[in-house]
This record gives structure tokens, C-alpha cells and sequence, in this order.
């Protein structure tokens, strides 16, 4: 048996990432490595039986289904899981523009608190009844009129302005959904968008200053996040995902669910041409009835019709955004969906974009808690979300932890604070004596030298 694994033992907190998913509920237990990559500790996964679209639609089905990944992952990790980071998508989901200001009493030094500060009041914004806020995220600062700042801690200042991306999304969804998690006697530490977690598992700075397109094919959502000069510029979700695509093979084929979706995944192709016309498929009849053949074409052309149709929405989401010419390093597939094989090559046809498959391997570290099987298996672009939820939550609690201690060096009294200055400059002075006597002292024997030298 692995030995339990503690806050208490690890300088790395351990974090819990739940993917609450369409067609999968899956359970991430991880943490920070010495390399800096993401160690996990445990992984469970479980069939999400009352999720559609991205909406949950049965609670205790739900709740069955995120209780049995967690038990998984606690098995697995040996870590008992209360709180966890969730994942939220959906229709819902909305995307609006603001800007922020705040005026200083003081031309002191711009922290981390006065930007928290800024941040808290674009949560008081007044939204549509019904609607709540889910991310504030800060775009470009203007501190004292000048524009264009992206760090501005550290800056001195009096006024400071931001540009807000903000993500609503409907109250009685994310209500059901921490009510699922709650039902389940868990406790949600944070609510993140899944393009925004899936982006932090397989896009990379260098990509995000170049502009770059992120699209999430899950099973009942396709989620868009497009980024430029490394800040997020507008998110989407379309409400048609990889479970259509399956739904459509079924009607087209007269075939079981089970079976299309087998379909799908061994033979599908987004791509009909790229298909043999007498290449056939035999599937076993219902109960005795004769097997019936299906052609792999008429198989990729029901598959390319529906997947035309994703990616064009996803198109009219690049172009409404007002980023098409800026997207140097082009779209990144991932999710469930982009398995499909030849995908990249109609979604470049279709948008005359450069196209990728993204896989959040380059960000999971080699470790031995978890099975090499399942590591392999985690490094599928179907995981995106899941590993995103953990380094979201990673970076979460790192970001609280710098607050913290900005607060209590704010709190420390005036006579701690007037005393590690003195000390500060006490060891300064201490040193430059130090280089001042030893500067003297090879003077001195320069001096001797000289003098003996001469007599």
C-alpha cells in the first residue's frame, strides 16, 4: 500500500481537479513537481450520466456518478478529497467587455492588494436578472494615462485603469452544479470556464502572444477561447459537441448508440475523400438478426457534414472577434472531439487557418504514483480540461499564498517594520566596511612592499 500523502508532509500543496463533463465525470488529485510540471497523484473517472450540454440535467445521477470518481481517486492517491477545483461550461455562458478604475491616495508602489482591490469591484458590476459572474480577467493596465501595461505591480502610480473580460454565466446552473458537488460532501474552492482550463494544459505563452485559437470539442459543448499578446480576448461556447456527431451515425446507420459512437471512434474520419469507396464495416444485428455492412464513406460523409458545421460556428466566433488577421500561431484542437482522424485538415480547409492537435503531456511530470498506462492515457487531448483544472487550481492557491504574505507584511507593527529596515541597512553597512578595511589593508601591504623595496 502507498503510503498517505498530507498537506503537512509536502512543501507543494495537493489540489483536486473535477471535470464534470457531457460524457465523462472525471477526478484529478495532483500537485506541483520539482521540475514544475504537474505530479498526479491519483486519477477517477466515471460515466456522467445526468449532464447534457455541459448542463447538469439529473442531480443524483450526477451526484452518483462524481462520488464514484472521486472513491477512484482517493483509492489511487491515498488522499482523502474534500475540496476541489470545478470545471463549468454551457450555453449559458456569456462574454462581456469593461473597464475599471481606481484612485490611490498615494503615489506609493502599485501591490498585488490594490490590483485584488480593482478586481472585487468589476464584481459588484450589475448584470442581466439571473445572471452571475463567474471570472474578472484583467487585460491591459493604464496606470497615470499610460496605457499598455500588463504587470502593473511593483509600478508607482495614483490611478490605475484596467480592461475586464468578464464571464457570466446563469445562476440556476451554477447553482445545480455546487449543489451536485455538495450533495456529493465536497466543497468547491473555485468555479473555472473549461476553455480556460483546457488552454492552461496545452497552450504555451510563445503561442498566446502570437494569437492563438483554442477549441475544445467535448461531448455536448465545443468551447472557444482566442488569446493575443498573451491576454484572453473573447471566449465562446457552441452547444453542439462529439455526442451530435454520434447521434446523427445512429439515425444515418440505424444503429445502436453504443455502436455509433464504436463507430465513431475506430473508424470516423472528418474527411470522406480520404475514405476507399468498398472499404465496409459489418455490424452484429439486434438479437439474432442479420449483421448489416455499412460503408466507411457514407460513415466520414455523415461524420464531415456535422463536423463542417462545428467548425463554422467556430469560424463566425474568429471572425465576430475582430482577431482573424492576428492569429499567428493559428487554432489548437482539443478535447474528446479532436481524435477524429483528418480533423486538422478540414478545419484548415474550412478556415485557411494553420491547425494543431493539443496534448497536455509537455506539462505532466514522470511519476510513480500513478500507473504508466494511466499517465499515457491522461496525455490524450480528452483529458485537456481535467489537467487544466489542476494547474488553475496550482496557480490559484501559489497566487493566495503571495497575498497572504503581502497582508501580513502590511499588518506587521511600525516597530517590526522600522527594525528589519535598520537591520537591512546594518548588514549593508557591515559589508561595505568589510570591502573598505580589506581595500586598506592590501593598500597597506602594497605600501610595506614599496618601502622595503626601496631600502
Amino acid at each position: 500500500m502507498k503510503p498517505r500523502i498530507t498537506d503537512n508532509e509536502k512543501e507543494n500543496p495537493i489540489i483536486v481537479g473535477l471535470d464534470i463533463g457531457t460524457t465523462k465525470i472525471c477526478v484529478t488529485v495532483g500537485r506541483r513537481s520539482g521540475t514544475n510540471k504537474i505530479e498526479l497523484l491519483g486519477v477517477g473517472k466515471a460515466e456522467s450520466a445526468g449532464v447534457n450540454r455541459g448542463v447538469v440535467a439529473n442531480i443524483q445521477k450526477t451526484v452518483n456518478s462524481i462520488r464514484e470518481a472521486v472513491s477512484l481517486a482517493e483509492a489511487q492517491s491515498n488522499v482523502d478529497i474534500k475540496v476541489v477545483n470545478v470545471g463549468i461550461a454551457g450555453q449559458h455562458i456569456k462574454s462581456i467587455q469593461h473597464r475599471g478604475i481606481l484612485t490611490k491616495n498615494d503615489d506609493d508602489e502599485i501591490s498585488r492588494m490594490d490590483v485584488e482591490r480593482l478586481i472585487s469591484d468589476m464584481y459588484k458590476l450589475v448584470l442581466p436578472p439571473g445572471e452571475e459572474i463567474i471570472h474578472v480577467l484583467p487585460q491591459e493596465f493604464t496606470i497615470d494615462n499610460e496605457p499598455g501595461i500588463k504587470e502593473p505591480i511593483g509600478m508607482a502610480g495614483r490611478r490605475m485603469e484596467a480592461n475586464f473580460h468578464i464571464i457570466s454565466g446563469r445562476v440556476t446552473d451554477i447553482k445545480n452544479i455546487k449543489k451536485c458537488v455538495d450533495n456529493s460532501d465536497l466543497e468547491v474552492s473555485s468555479l473555472v470556464l473549461e476553455p480556460l482550463a483546457s488552454s492552461e494544459a496545452v497552450l504555451d505563452e510563445e503561442e498566446k502572444m502570437a494569437g492563438v485559437v483554442l477549441v475544445d470539442i467535448g461531448g455536448g459543448t465545443t468551447d472557444v477561447a482566442i488569446f493575443h499578446e498573451g491576454i484572453i480576448r473573447h471566449t465562446a461556447v457552441i452547444p453542439l459537441g462529439g455526442n451530435i456527431v454520434t447521434e446523427d451515425i445512429r439515425q444515418g446507420c440505424a444503429v445502436l448508440r453504443n455502436q455509433a459512437e464504436q463507430l465513431k471512434v475506430r473508424y470516423g474520419s472528418a474527411l470522406a475523400d480520404e475514405n476507399k469507396e468498398n472499404e465496409v464495416i459489418c455490424v452484429p444485428g439486434i438479437r439474432g438478426r442479420e449483421p448489416k455492412e455499412i460503408s466507411v464513406k457514407n460513415l466520414a460523409y455523415i461524420i464531415q457534414a456535422r463536423m463542417e458545421e462545428i467548425i463554422e460556428h467556430v469560424y463566425y466566433e474568429i471572425k465576430s472577434s475582430g482577431y482573424e488577421d492576428k492569429l499567428i500561431a493559428g487554432i489548437v484542437i482539443t478535447g474528446g472531439g479532436a481524435q477524429l482522424k483528418h480533423l486538422v485538415q478540414l478545419v484548415e480547409y474550412i478556415t485557411g487557418i494553420d491547425c494543431r492537435i493539443g496534448y497536455p503531456n509537455e506539462y505532466l511530470a514522470k511519476t510513480d504514483m500513478v500507473s504508466k498506462q494511466t499517465l499515457e492515457e491522461m496525455k490524450s487531448p480528452m483529458y485537456a480540461t481535467s489537467i487544466g483544472l489542476l494547474i488553475k487550481g496550482i496557480q490559484a492557491a501559489e497566487e493566495e499564498e503571495e497575498l497572504a504574505m503581502e497582508e501580513r507584511e502590511l499588518k506587521k507593527p511600525r516597530k517590526e517594520q522600522v527594525k528589519e529596515i535598520a537591520e537591512k541597512q546594518s548588514k549593508k553597512e557591515s559589508w561595505f566596511t568589510k570591502i573598505i578595511s580589506e581595500f586598506i589593508k592590501d593598500n597597506q601591504e602594497i605600501d610595506d612592499e614599496t618601502f622595503i623595496g626601496r631600502r
